[in-house]
């Protein structure tokens, strides 16, 4: 642990916010900038896969699991939900009528009407609760598996997140632009620290993944969280993967769809714009 200290320590010293002023266009422009300077020989689309595209070994080996993926049988479940009719006779497709042409890339977003960001799972949750259905619970489960089944059906449509001009909407935006760089914890690190200054370093048997095209492959299967689970189920949303990295840096965490995380992800789902979903994916 004190030789996690010590990195994130000396990270800390590295990373500072861009401008707070500065438009989510010119936000977008120099977060990719700053990545294809880092890594100048990571092709642009191969962001997308995380540490897999820094690092030539974990690749190997994430290659080898992608030949059969754990995930697949959470696909195919998260079909058979989808398709289950609910006691009203409706379904999932009456809440997305568009899911066959893929629709995660436009989550989250923010509604006009409310005021407030809205994920891919709040979406899921509404449509069951609007039916008369029980709500899934965050982070894992069931609310995983058609999460999984919209985003295979999402794959190669690329991330395409707005930021109207409406002041509420650029609040929720500099509300998750400031959580990003804020420092947090008994280690005083931010998630900056770790995905900016320092991708592609080892934390213990950890590499940390790039910022740019973090969020395309959520929900993710990480073998970590199947090691975890008795069923063996490793499936987990990006809400679920905040939690962790908070309760790694000594931070308490907030709830899954609270609006701090809401906020973080609408920011830092906008940094991956047009890239591609290839949602559900696997992280060791």
């Amino acid at each position: 642990m004190n030789k996690i200290a010590n990195v994130l320590t000396a990270a800390c010293l590295v990373v500072t916010p861009f401008a707070l002023q500065a438009t989510p266009e010119q936000d977008l422009k120099e977060f990719r900038q700053l990545f294809y300077n880092k890594f100048p020989d990571v092709p642009k689309d191969d962001f997308v896969n995380g540490v897999y595209a820094l690092d030539p070994g974990s690749r190997e080996q994430w290659e080898a699991f992608e030949e059969f993926p754990a995930y697949e049988i959470y696909i195919d479940k998260g079909e058979e939900l989808f398709n289950k009719k609910f006691a009203n006779g409706k379904g999932f497709a009456d809440c997305f009528p568009n899911y066959k042409k893929g629709v995660k890339q436009n989550y989250p977003y923010f509604d006009s009407d409310t005021g407030k960001i809205v994920t891919m799972e709040e979406a899921i949750n509404k449509c069951l609760t609007d039916n008369g259905e029980k709500p899934f619970k965050y982070k894992k489960g069931n609310i995983t598996y058609v999460g999984a089944y919209l985003a295979k059906l999402s794959r190669g449509n690329k991330i395409n997140i707005k930021v109207p001009d409406d002041p509420r909407a650029l609040a929720h935006y500099n509300a998750g632009k400031k959580f990003f760089y804020a420092k947090r914890g008994q280690l005083n690190v931010a998630c900056a620290d770790c995905h900016i200054a320092y991708p592609g370093s080892k934390l213990r048997t950890n590499i940390l993944g790039p910022a740019l095209g973090q969020t395309t492959g959520f929900p993710v299967y990480r073998n970590k969280w199947a090691g975890k689970s008795k069923k063996g189920d490793g499936m987990g949303t990006l809400q679920r993967r905040y939690t962790g990295c908070n309760k790694q840096v000594r931070a308490k965490p907030f709830k899954a769809q609270s609006d701090t995380y809401k906020a973080l992800e609408y920011f830092h789902t906008y940094m991956s714009n047009g890239l591609e979903i290839n949602g559900p994916s696997t992280r060791m």
